[in-house]
Formats: structure tokens, sequence, C-alpha cells
């Protein structure tokens, strides 16, 4: 039996006449139909967007962190739900989908605390009966393209933030599973939030090239791959609206000799491999510090990637669900040829793996490179799939210079048990984020997330301090209130 996935706009489902497959990736069979947004249907989400924004901004602070309260309890509820529909349309287990909603719920969590994170500076006094204060206001419409890793998690690091701070918010989620953004809008309407100014368009290209120019809208934040981000970021720029674009990632891991390395081994195997690689923050790349090293984790690491357990998301003892699509099998598939005739030395082989009974999902085994060169493409670029390359170094220096001289900065880790090593790493490594014995450091959502160089165009990253920067304008006042008025005109620049 297929589904169909609509809009959402101005709290009614709508839906358009543009229609796209929805496969279930564990069966690889058609499981429903997602409508796909024109011009016209932007145009009505962004005009209701548009005409919620001047009440829905002028709702006290207070009362829209305890909509957010309302809407974080509902989340905690249907948690098992929302895992249920990311599953079914993007492959991750049950467990990995939960954990993904519960860190989108963290961020509603902190948004709950909107009234002090909104809070100004006062100055007194800053001249003769003259007062100063700064104030942070919403922009107007926004907008949200979110990726097809996380249909619950990025929708909700976004458009809480968005709204409870005042804004409206027109969410463009991923068509390959967008199910989840339809539900997510449904339970912010029954926490309170009106109509109007949560919408939902779903589509392609065609959607976002008419948001980045539509003159509406005050704000984009996007995740996705670095081409993409980058045309996002000039496109909504030239249009002057503010955008902050998430692009792609190739996280190093570096081992150093006095690791853990029972620790070591199971940590990036579960970060290179959970999700079926398809995390941003996944581990793609470790370096190992001297050839000892490197034979001692390849040996380490074989039988584990050889042995995960790989199934459909919904079994219990599944580790790795399967990839989102079979356009997508096709280019990771696509990147572990190109691995061989490069030269690199494939140790484990997954491109033919397919679980019994489920040979039409979309399933790749892990796969295992060693022997990875800095110039191979495979190291270069973004895999985005169940693929580990492994580089050798021959000292710690080459590995801290190796990660820093790639042109994504995303995140990074190392694992060691030398202090000194771990500071003087997560001190000169040129990447956003760091973990120290931690294989995917992802920032709790007190604490900004997001990369450097060619990972973020935009100088203001996602959630905690720089997400309310972002939704929020500054206004800094200048008052006087003197005793007696005084006559006469000044024409001097005025001072203290």
């Amino acid at each position: 039996m297929t589904y169909q996935v609509t809009h959402y706009i101005n709290g009614e489902l709508i839906t358009s006449a543009r229609k796209q497959n929805l496969f279930n990736p564990a069966t690889g069979e058609t499981a429903g139909q997602v409508c796909m947004a024109d011009k016209t249907i932007i145009d009505q989400a962004v005009a209701a967007a548009k005409m919620a924004f001047p009440n829905w901004s002028s709702v006290t602070p207070l009362k829209r962190a305890r909509i957010m309260f309302k809407f974080k309890a509902l989340l905690e509820q249907h948690i098992d739900e929302l895992a249920q529909l990311i599953t079914a349309e993007h492959g991750k287990t049950l467990s990995d989908a939960r954990g993904s909603v519960q860190r989108g719920i963290d961020v509603v969590e902190y948004v709950c605390g909107i009234p002090n994170h909104l809070q100004g500076s006062y100055a007194e006094n800053i001249a003769t009966e003259m007062d100063s204060y700064s104030l942070r206001q919403p922009l107007g419409v926004c907008v949200g393209i979110t990726p097809f890793n996380f249909p619950a998690m990025i929708p909700l690091w976004m458009f809480p933030m968005a709204i409870a701070c005042g804004n409206t918010f027109v969410l463009k989620p991923s068509e390959k599973d967008p199910a989840c953004s339809i539900r997510l809008a449904q339970l912010a309407k029954e926490a309170g939030v009106p109509d109007g100014v949560l919408n939902v368009v779903q589509g392609d290209k065609e959607a976002v090239d008419v948001l980045l120019v539509h003159p509406d809208v005050q704000a984009i934040s996007f995740v996705g791959s670095t081409a993409i981000a980058e045309q996002i970021y000039k496109t909504g720029t030239a249009h002057g609206k503010r955008v902050q674009a998430f692009g792609g990632a190739k996280n190093h891991c570096v081992v150093m000799p006095d690791a853990d390395l029972e620790q070591a081994v199971e940590a990036i195997v579960g970060a290179a491999y959970g999700s079926a690689g398809e995390r941003c923050m996944a581990i793609s790349v470790v370096v190992a510090v001297g050839d000892v090293l490197a034979d001692e984790l390849v040996r380490r690491m074989q039988p584990l990637v050889q042995n995960l357990k790989i199934g459909s998301g919904v079994t219990a003892e599944v580790e790795v669900g399967p990839l989102v699509t079979a356009a997508h099998w096709q280019r990771v598939k696509a990147y572990v040829d190109l691995g061989i005739a490069e030269g690199a030395e494939l140790v484990v082989d997954g491109r033919s793996f397919k679980p019994k009974g489920l040979e039409k999902g979309f399933y790749m085994g892990g796969c295992l490179f060693d022997k990875v060169k800095p110039s191979m493409r495979i190291y270069k670029e973004e895999i985005f799939g169940p693929v580990l390359c492994i580089v050798r170094v021959p000292d710690f220096q080459t590995g801290l210079q190796l990660v820093s001289d790639h042109e994504y900065g995303n995140g990074t880790a190392i694992f060691t048990r030398d202090g000194n090593t771990a500071r003087t790493f997560a001190s000169k490594v040129q990447v956003g984020m760091v973990g120290i014995n931690v294989p995917i450091p992802v920032p709790v959502a007190y604490f900004s997330f997001g990369g450097w160089k060619r990972s973020l165009f935009g100088d203001l990253q996602m959630h905690s301090t720089t997400g309310v920067q972002f939704y929020t304008k500054l206004k800094t006042v200048i008052a006087r209130w003197p005793e007696t008025a005084k006559s006469g005109s000044s024409f001097n620049m005025p001072t203290h």
C-alpha cells in the first residue's frame, strides 16, 4: 500500500500535480509518492509565513518558550513514531534514527530558554542623562533546506530556533525522505505554533531556486554537499539574504602509537560505518602514524568490517542499514571502483553484499582501503558511504599537516594517551570540531555546530549562541531623558 507526502502550508496539507516516487531502501520497492512544489506553491508558503510574521513576532519570548516546552514534550512522546518514519524512508536502524531525533530534541530543549538567550545589554550614563541598550529582533521569513541523512535532526536544529526567536519559517526537506517533516509540522501545531508560522514545501532544485531569490525571504540555512552549499551561499547573499550553508566533509581520525587500540578501533568502525557512512560527521579517513601501527589497525579492523551486521533497519540486531537510494548506491560503488583504479589496496570489498531475502534493497557491505595517498580522489572527495580509507604517515606533525591541508574542515579526531599531543592537535588543527578519544565530535546543543573552510559558507554556525545570532538582527538604542529642555542646536560630533 502506497502513501502520499504533501506540502504543509498555513496549517493545511496541500497537494500539487508533479510527483516523485519514494522508495523503501530496505526492499528497493516503491513505497509512496511525494508532491513536488513549483513557483506557485513556494509563493503560497512564503506568503503564509510573511502574513503570520507580524503577530508571531509580537508574541512575548516567554509565551514562545512555553510553546517550545510543549513541542519538546510532544516530540518525546512521538520519538518512536518519528524514528519509524525515518527508518522506512532513509534506511538507518531504528536505534540510530531514535538517537538522531533525540539530538534534535536537545536543541528544542535549549530553545526553551529563549527569553534568556534573547537578552541584550544595558549601559547607564554613557553620557550625561543618556543610556544605551541593545536588542535582538527577528528577521522575518526564514528558510531551511535540509539533507536526506537526518530528516528530523537537522530540521529540528533550524526551525525551532528560528521561530522561538520570533521568525516564521519555510522548510524544504529532502525529497528522498520527506514524511518526517510533515509530522514535525503537525506536532508543532499541536504544541501551539500558529498557522503560517511553520510551513513545509516538498521539492527539488526547482523549489530551491525560487526560494533563493524570493524577495520576501530574509535568511536561508542549508545543509548538503559543498558544491551546492557554495552555490546557495553565493546566490542567496547576492539577493541580500543572510545565509549559512553547510557543505561536505572528509573527517580524519589520527591514531597515535600510544593510543588504546581496542578503544580506538571499535570507536572508528562505529563512526565510519554507522548509518552506512551517510553522516557529515562520519570518520572517512584514518591517519595511522607509523607502518607498524597501520598494520596492526588493518589486522584489527578487517574482521570487524567483514562481520558488520547489515540488513533492514527495523531488525533489532542490525548495525548498518541500506543506502538511501539506488542512485546513491551506484555513486558509492563508483568511488570504490575508482579507488582500486587509483592503486589503493582494497582490504575489505563490500560491493557485492546482499542480505538474504532483501536482494533488491540498496545494501553495501563495509569497504576498507589501505595505503591511500593524498593525491587520490577517494581521499580528496566526500564519498558519503560505508567506505573507510587508511593513510599512513611517518609522524604526528605530518599527520597534523595532512588534516589541516584538506579543503574540508568539518570534524576531526585523535586517539592518544598523551595530553600534550592531544592539546597540540586540538589547538593547531585547522578544523572546526575536534574530538580527543571521541570519534564523532558533534557538539551538544549549548555549543555551536559547524566546520571551517569549504565545510561552511557563512560566518555563523548552527544552534547555541551563534544560532540565536543567525536568526536575529542586533539593534542598539541610545536614549536621552533630560530633566529640563535645553535650547540650541549642536553641529559637532557628539562626545561626552
